[in-house]
């Protein structure tokens, strides 16, 4: 069992303040939020049980078990998913090998001529990239990193309009990925590569925020059209989970642009 799970259980634990959950409070308390003996009375099982899942011994809970801690520590869907995934058999930690799209899906921003156009792998690397993505996100190319480019580079903070909640979201992304894959040597390295170079990144990063790729809308300012509103979809790769594709689809004008 990943001593992730352990770390994400006590982060949201810390999260619940006695008073939110029903309980009486009582005395000076040491750590914030819920005590392990408390979500386990919320939950409906052992402290010992508990505390064995925290500390990340072999042990398999079942799906009542992480339904009940769930429902206890009001998680969100994404964070149930993650709880639910990391509860699994693990993943073995990938190679420190260069992470390539095959040929089929690394041709299909390309494809999509004026709508932004990316593929991303496990760790935000930009495997392809079309020129309008090119455009649109400042010069980022394929081998460019995301995540990096989000929190290093001053050009993000002009390109995206709501900088702030788009740099907290693709963090939270990033969380889940070094949680569903522990050890892995090249999330490791950006993670502490990030930490190192990013104040946000130090602040955030313990919250353990956790979200998953998905469609919605951005606000950016445009090199040539100015502040446009663009929606996105993003769809994992077959056979390749962690690579995704994303879309952006810019307003009628900026496209007939």
């Amino acid at each position: 069992m990943s001593t992730e799970l352990g770390t994400f259980l006590r982060s949201r634990r810390e999260r619940i303040a006695p008073a939110d959950a029903g309980l009486p409070v009582t005395g000076r308390r040491r750590t914030p939020g819920l005590r392990r003996e408390e979500l386990a009375l919320l939950a409906g099982i052992s402290a010992t049980w508990l505390t064995y899942l925290e500390q990340g011994r072999d042990v398999r809970p079942s799906e009542q078990v992480l339904d009940a801690l769930a429902r206890a520590l009001r998680l969100t869907g994404a964070e149930r998913e993650h709880l639910r995934r990391l509860a699994g058999d693990g993943v073995t930690p990938g190679q420190d090998v260069t992470e390539q799209a095959a040929p089929e899906v690394a041709g299909v921003p390309g494809l999509l001529g004026h709508h932004p156009a990316y593929v991303t792998g496990i760790c935000y690397d930009l495997l392809a990239v079309n020129d309008a993505a090119t455009e649109l996100f400042r010069g980022v190319g394929p081998g460019d990193n995301v995540v990096r480019w989000m929190f290093t580079d001053p050009a993000a903070r002009e390109v995206l309009v709501d900088w702030e909640q788009e740099a907290g979201n693709i963090l939270a992304r990033l969380r889940a990925v070094a949680g569903r894959h522990p050890g892995h040597r090249r999330v490791t390295r950006l993670v502490a590569e990030l930490t190192e170079a990013s104040p946000e990144v130090r602040q955030w990063w313990p919250r353990y925020d956790i979200q998953f790729s998905h469609a919605g809308r951005k606000r950016f300012r445009h090199p040539r059209l100015g502040v446009i509103t663009a929606s996105h979809a993003a769809f994992h790769v077959a056979e390749r989970p962690e690579q995704t594709l994303v879309v952006y689809h810019l307003p009628d004008s900026a496209s007939s642009a």
